[in-house]
């Protein structure tokens, strides 16, 4: 028998756990006010949710309340019993429910209708749950919060409240949780966004970030250390149209699989869209000369400014906007050169990843039901993806039916600093964009063939990103990606003219200085720069002024003394160059 089969360590046990807690949240609801309608309440990656109708608010103090009824249920230890019903003896049991009304509406006819039954309380539900409350530790369960959200999604049917909430075996593991979550609210992008000057988001324009001066500077050092890396690995770097007419859209497919999401317009009578990817322009690049089997594999990047329509809902600081900028690639070669260049990929990859700290872990995503190309086609690319990865040793999980409508890919789920995975990167294999643009390259054999291709991000969304990185960092960036990377000081009026001096030759050697010479004490001055979260700042007085030093600290508060400005400067420019951590 599989020991960890019931323990938290078995992802399938996990959701086991959280579903049949919202189980128990919605009988502590009802209980306390019957008036109470259920929607849905189904676990999640961090514990679970439940949609509800109430005709009043749902406070921090109902909370707690519910906290407390729910303990009870977990002390009474009430037997968890599944059974099914006829459609309209199940229309019977729920006629108070009209949400629960409606989903069994929806199901096929035939179709078994399940319910679960926990002492006064009875769920329409598929499950699966455990055996009895008492599984469930009341101790060492909490409610985290309640928001907004539309029934199944829909902006046009009715709002309702949405209560989360989590739960573990044990109550030291909610703590540690507990104190996770506290750390990541203090890492939040959006409050370090505005506390750091990077960006804001306004009313005007929701969902399109403005990045102001020192998000520019993090923004483009970004993108310079992408450019040097590609570069470094064989890349070329193009810019393609962000509005390309509608013809282009049908021809690589995404006017009939994606125009939900993307901006259209009409120019002299024609249908025009704002391109959502960079992937059909990158097809005219190469089909504007021809190639030979010597020219690949081509690597060919674009740092591409898309559009793509997210409901209002979804926006979420930097990490769901409207538009952004996709550090997009595409890698056009012959089938021989698949594995390879997959290969290659992925240790780009591992160098880019490695720079910021972030591991991660690998999923394969593979056919899903409105694909386009032969079923032979699309499991011949997704043994090569398996092949290409597992010959370097590397593992995956599937993710069954989530491929891109053209072709399987991998996508890189990055780990930060508490433990919380990003999906950025992705390689997604395609023979079939290639086949509807008719591209060639003519082969060692005289003969005109078909190349195959991979699209690849990275960074992903570069905004994105940069939202992961700031709160992998909690904004104290490492030196080389610092909008400001250091900021000197003056003690006394008399040195100042020195600390204009220091800040030029810093500035003369490529570093980000800036100069603090307000008449305040040098202790508020070092506070509010360490606020800002600046890598290093330096303090000058009359003695500094003397000997050509300057005295060093860190943002962390290390005092690392006087040192001569040219050694310091040399200290910085080997961390700058280095890219240490």
């Amino acid at each position: 028998m599989d020991e960890n089969k019931y323990t938290f360590e078995n992802p399938e046990y996990r959701k086991t756990y959280w579903h049949t807690c919202s189980h128990i949240m919605a009988q502590a609801v009802k209980r306390l006010w019957p008036e109470v309608r259920l929607a849905i309440g189904p676990s999640i990656d961090d514990g679970w949710y439940y949609d509800l109708s109430a005709p009043f608010a749902f406070t921090p103090e109902h909370l707690e309340k519910i906290e407390a009824e729910m303990r009870k249920i977990c002390k009474e230890k009430l037997k968890i019993e599944r059974f099914e019903l006829p459609r309209a003896e199940a229309l019977e049991l729920m006629a108070e429910e009209p949400f629960k009304i409606e989903l069994i509406n929806d199901l096929p006819e035939g179709e078994a209708i399940s319910f679960y039954k926990q002492g006064e309380f009875t769920d329409l539900c598929a499950g699966p749950h455990l055996d009895s409350t008492g599984r469930v530790k009341g101790n060492a369960l909490k409610l985290t919060a309640c928001n907004a959200a539309y029934w199944r999604g829909d902006s046009s049917r009715e709002t309702l409240q949405r209560i989360y909430g989590v739960a573990f075996p044990k109550k030291d593991e909610l703590d540690a949780y507990i104190q996770r979550i506290e750390e990541a609210k203090k890492r939040d992008h959006r409050r370090l966004g505005k506390e750091l000057g990077l960006f804001m988001l306004r009313d005007e324009g929701p969902g399109f970030p403005f990045f102001l001066p020192k998000g520019m500077v993090l923004k483009n050092t970004l993108l310079d250390y992408w450019r040097q890396v590609h570069k470094k690995y064989g890349y070329v770097e193009i810019s393609t149209p962000i509005m390309l007419n509608r013809q282009l859209w049908e021809r690589s497919g995404h006017w009939g699989h994606y125009k939900d999401n993307m901006y259209t317009t009409v120019i002299d009578d024609v249908d025009f869209a704002v391109k959502p990817m960079n992937c059909p322009g990158g097809m005219l690049v190469y089909a504007s000369e021809p190639h030979s089997y010597r020219d690949l594999p081509l690597r060919v990047g674009e740092i591409g400014l898309v559009h793509r329509h997210e409901l209002s809902g979804a926006l979420h600081g930097l990490f769901r906007v409207r538009c952004f900028n996709q550090d997009d690639a595409h890698v056009f070669m012959t089938r021989e050169q698949m594995q390879d260049v997959i290969q290659e990929t992925v240790r780009l990859f591992d160098e880019v990843y490695s720079t910021f700290g972030l591991s991660y872990t690998i999923e394969l995503s593979t056919m899903p039901d409105d694909h386009i190309g032969t079923v032979e086609e699309w499991e011949h690319n997704q043994d090569i993806l398996k092949k290409a990865i597992t010959d370097m040793g590397k593992d995956f999980v599937i993710n069954e039916g989530d491929g891109a409508f053209y072709g399987p890919k991998l996508d890189f789920h990055l780990a930060d600093s508490l433990g919380r995975t990003w999906q950025c990167g992705t390689i997604q294999l395609d023979s079939q964009l290639p086949e509807r643009f008719e591209l060639e390259y003519i082969g060692a054999d005289g003969e005109k063939h078909r190349p195959v291709m991979i699209h690849r991000v990275v960074l992903g969304s570069i905004e994105r990103f940069i939202g992961v990185i700031t709160e992998h960092f909690a904004g104290a960036f490492p030196t080389w990606l610092a909008p400001v990377q250091v900021k000197v000081m003056n003690i006394t009026d008399r040195s100042a003219e020195y600390a204009k001096s220091v800040c030029a030759k810093l500035d003369g050697a490529g570093l980000r200085a800036e100069c603090d010479l307000r008449n305040e004490k040098i202790g508020y001055k070092i506070r509010e720069a360490q606020l800002q979260k600046i890598p290093y700042m330096l303090v000058v007085g009359d003695k500094e002024a003397e000997s050509g030093a300057v005295s060093v600290r860190t943002r962390g508060g290390v005092d690392m003394g006087a040192m001569p400005l040219d050694e310091f400067i040399a200290k910085i420019e080997q961390e700058v160059r280095e890219k240490a951590k």
